[in-house]
């Protein structure tokens, strides 16, 4: 108890010090911005974007006072960060509201004197200060943007894209300040504001993304080391990185050993490069730049998936009856793939001496080697006076070499004198599934007839009759077929699993 209670008081340690270090940047960003703003941007008239921007055109075209538009934008776009971006991002925003009126009230107060604001550049000096307020407004927003924060406005409409889709924030700015400078125009008839407005949201966003990305910029390791325990270790623990160990096989030194694979932020990389060197100093390192890093710990992944996009999964066969057949019972469900769509033309070992071994080796061999989800299956035609045969060896009943004709005729002329002509076919189905391995089986009983009859189906069905319908699989047809045969039945115990999996 006193050991649970030890690690929650440390846990909640870490994380009020994570909010407080949040807001410490979060405010020390918006001070940025705050004087940045009021030093370079607005002395020279310079025309701004954001609500702000927006606020600024509605009192131009109606005279409203630029406070009300201001907060009835900002309460609107408040209740659309509750909806979509969570309570914790709309206490910040509150925060971020009133701490940046605050500090644009102190930059003001600051950087006016007899009433005008001070032009620090000197007089024509519109571009250069435009330059200097964008290197300072982007890295202020970046800041805030790097710990979850926001300053409210448009900034709620950019964090909600970016939330959902990989669209960097700088791009969507740029579109929403795009069309609220643009629109200006119909107010102000200036071109050179206009012209200093779009240069503006240009620059801005070019130096947010550059640095956001610099800051979010992930590395990977390889540590060749004799000590790997230790520094895995170490790399787990001290900087909370996931580490994996590969097996690796020197070629000079013919010795075995292991190797240290782990990504991490690269401003996390001298403190590895640290740690590596206290435990190993003879270690040897490979550090590389990635282009993204996503999963836990690093960015989400922020790619939509079609909410009608089947799963895939190949089915391991050649043959296109099979395949047809498995397609008309699954393919509402499923996208199910030929061996042929995978680029697999081997014919694979049938060397097992039962059904589902079979099954298990052709599934296996397909998820080994083309790393798909896969399923397998094998059949065999039980006849009762064969004692089980043909069986496992159904498909080469008359020998390598020969086709289902060759093996139909093999069996008319072994059941000739027989009177027990009761057999049954069984399919064995094998689901291999990110590794897991399930097995369903199908048994249709019936007899077999003393000669061929119908036109349909293929292999042993002109000679095989199921129960309860006094006609082979060959006269009854494929719709027919589809819903009593072996194959269905394994394939609908295979889709209902398959269901309640999903549920």
């Amino acid at each position: 108890m006193a050991i649970s209670n030890a690690l929650n008081l440390n846990l909640n340690k870490r994380l009020i010090w994570k909010e407080v270090k949040d807001y410490l940047f979060m405010t020390i960003g918006m001070a940025i911005f705050a004087f940045s703003f009021t030093l370079f941007l607005l002395p020279y008239e310079i025309v701004s974007s954001g609500v702000t921007g927006i606020a600024s055109i509605i009192f131009y075209a109606t005279g409203i006072p630029i406070q009300y538009p201001y907060f009835i934008i900002n309460v609107v776009l408040l209740v659309l960060a509750l909806k979509f971006l969570g309570r914790q991002f709309v206490i910040r925003t509150v925060y971020a509201i009133f701490m940046l009126s605050a500090l644009l009230t102190l930059a003001q107060a600051i950087l006016m004197k007899d009433g005008h604001f001070i032009k620090i550049l000197g007089e024509h000096q519109e571009f250069m200060s435009i330059i200097l307020a964008c290197c300072f407004n982007g890295f202020g927003l970046a800041m805030v943007f790097l710990h979850n924060g926001s300053t409210g406005g448009t900034d709620i409409i950019a964090a909600a894209i970016n939330k959902y889709k990989d669209v960097s924030l700088g791009t969507v700015f740029m579109t929403l300040d795009f069309v609220i400078i643009s629109s200006s125009m119909f107010i102000f008839h200036d071109w050179t504001k206009l012209v200093f407005g779009l240069c503006v949201i240009f620059l801005e966003a070019l130096v947010l993304d550059y640095v956001m990305n610099a800051m979010r910029e992930s590395v990977q390791f390889f540590i060749f080391s004799k000590r790997y325990k230790e520094i895995a270790e170490a790399i787990n623990t001290r900087v909370r990185r996931g580490v994996t160990l590969l097996d690796a096989h020197g070629y000079y030194s013919g010795k075995e050993m292991k190797v240290i694979v782990t990504l991490a932020k690269k401003r996390e990389s001298v403190f590895i490069f640290r740690l590596i060197k206290m435990i190993d100093p003879n270690a040897f390192v490979s550090q590389s730049s990635v282009i993204g890093v996503y999963g836990e710990g690093f960015d989400h992944i922020k790619v939509s998936v079609p909410k009608n996009l089947k799963p895939q999964l190949v089915f391991a066969t050649h043959n296109a009856n099979k395949l047809e057949e498995v397609r008309d019972i699954l393919g509402d469900k499923m996208d199910i793939l030929s061996l042929r769509d995978i680029g697999c033309n081997e014919d694979i070992p049938e060397t097992a001496d039962t059904l589902n071994g079979n099954s298990l080796l052709k599934a296996q061999y397909v998820y080994d080697h083309y790393h798909f989800n896969c399923i397998a299956d094998d059949t065999g035609l039980e006849v009762d006076a064969l004692g089980g045969a043909p069986g496992v060896h159904t498909a080469r009943y008359a020998g390598n070499g020969h086709d289902s004709n060759a093996n139909v005729n093999k069996l008319l002329e072994e059941m000739k004198d027989k009177d027990n002509r009761k057999a049954q076919f069984r399919t064995c189905i094998t689901l291999i599934r990110d590794g897991e391995v399930h097995q369903f089986d199908g048994i249709v009983r019936g007899e077999i007839t003393p000669e061929r009859k119908g036109e349909g189906g293929f292999g042993y069905d002109p000679v095989f009759a199921p129960e309860e319908y006094g006609k082979t699989f060959a006269e009854l047809g494929t719709n027919v077929k589809n819903k009593i045969s072996h194959r269905a039945r394994a394939i609908n115990e295979l889709a209902k699993f398959l269901k309640q999996e999903k549920k």
